[in-house]
């Protein structure tokens, strides 16, 4: 499966302000197809943005998440220049892991 996160992190002063857009199915399991067929469960489980070796955000996520999630969040610490690490692993044992330079 192809995946893409998008990642827009904005350092004003002592917080980031990060943005991120991942594009993944995030099946629930409990959808049908046109066929009326279950469509498989097939969603991130564990979101994880880090910053210098240690995590600012953590998202632990069930089938419940619509398609393509956003996440937006603030986090104290990182300046300009900075790389932010963004990973997912899904309940299939996909996973994808991006950096973004904070601006």
């Amino acid at each position: 499966m192809a995946s893409t996160i998008r990642v827009r992190a904005t350092s004003s002063g002592e917080t980031t302000e990060v943005q991120a857009l991942i594009q993944h199915p995030m099946d629930s399991g409990f959808v049908k197809d046109s066929k009326g067929e279950i469509i498989p469960p097939h969603f991130i489980q564990q979101l994880i943005f880090e910053h210098d070796g240690k995590n600012v955000f953590t998202a632990d996520w069930g089938g419940g998440v619509s398609k393509d999630p956003y996440v937006k969040f603030a986090f104290k610490g990182a300046k300009k220049g900075d790389e932010l690490k963004i990973s997912w692993i899904d309940n299939k044992g996909a996973t994808d892991t991006t950096t973004a330079k904070i601006q």
